[in-house]
């Protein structure tokens, strides 16, 4: 498995061969090479900015000499007319690795201010938002930093790292008694200490998933109401998470309900 660096770093190969290919021909043919100057990050929209040490990265990755200096760091609250950083150093340099930081950090910076806008709606409740598995492929990385600079908290990373049996699975192994206890027994030879989350539909899955002893339920498309009663059944037996079609007018009304967790797409295309 790839570190988080390496990820990025694959992303970051990925983002110059697409846009610097074998060069910025209109740079490379206007600009002395010698050329000296500076940049700066103004900001243009209130939010959460996020995305300034991977910004870090794509510049030292492209040319090492480039100089960035930091004013606000991520996670900051920021309003049009903010100064980001100044990144100074050769001229070609700073032009051909513009685009790709600002893709990164106005994508990154849309997500982050998304998850406060949500996490905000929760204030003074235990709940938290989690993101999903919903990225843009090869970004998933910087997507759920964005999340957690956005003050929500990360679900699983990928299939790798957690156990969540959804519908499809339980159907497949015949029940979720069934699906559980084969997800158990993976685990113990695999000598894998992974949690066991249940996505249940309905209280008979409820009973069923604490009868097998999970991690973690997930109430798909509760009403907040159903979620109420279902906080009540469970009594604190395990983790409850709350997902499907919450919205922000919406996610009040569940973490009131009293669940741990409400997962939801923030990937700003979804």
């Amino acid at each position: 498995m790839k570190s988080r660096e390496e990820l990025i770093d694959d992303l970051l190969n990925l983002a110059f061969a697409e846009d610097v290919g074998d060069g910025d021909h209109t740079t490379l043919s206007t600009i002395p090479a010698d050329a000296q100057g500076k940049q700066r990050l103004i900001v243009k929209e209130e939010g959460i900015l996020a995305g300034v040490e991977i910004a870090k990265m794509v510049f030292h990755k492209f040319d090492p000499n480039l100089k960035m200096t930091v004013f606000i760091n991520d996670g900051a609250h920021v309003k049009p007319g903010d100064i980001a950083f100044v990144v100074e150093g050769a001229v070609r340099s700073l032009l051909q690795t513009e685009r790709i930081m600002l893709n990164i950090m106005q994508r990154m910076s849309g997500i982050a201010t998304t998850t406060h806008k949500y996490q905000e709606r929760l204030a003074g409740l235990k709940t938290k938002v989690l993101d999903t598995r919903k990225t843009t492929p090869g970004m998933r990385i910087l997507e759920k930093e964005a999340v957690k600079i956005g003050g929500g908290c990360n679900h699983r990373i990928g299939l790798f790292d957690m156990i969540l049996i959804k519908d499809n699975h339980v159907d497949f192994a015949g029940g979720i008694p069934q699906a559980v206890a084969a997800a158990k027994k993976y685990c113990a030879e695999k000598g894998k200490n992974l949690k066991i989350e249940l996505e249940v539909r309905n209280t008979k899955e409820i009973l069923q998933a604490l009868e097998a002893g999970v991690d973690r339920i997930m109430l798909d498309n509760f009403t907040p109401e159903a979620t109420r009663e279902a906080v009540k059944l469970i009594n604190g037996r395990t983790e409850i998470e709350s997902s499907g079609g919450i919205t922000l007018d919406t996610l009040r009304a569940y973490g009131e309900a009293g669940v741990d967790f409400i997962s939801r797409c923030f990937n700003t295309l979804c």
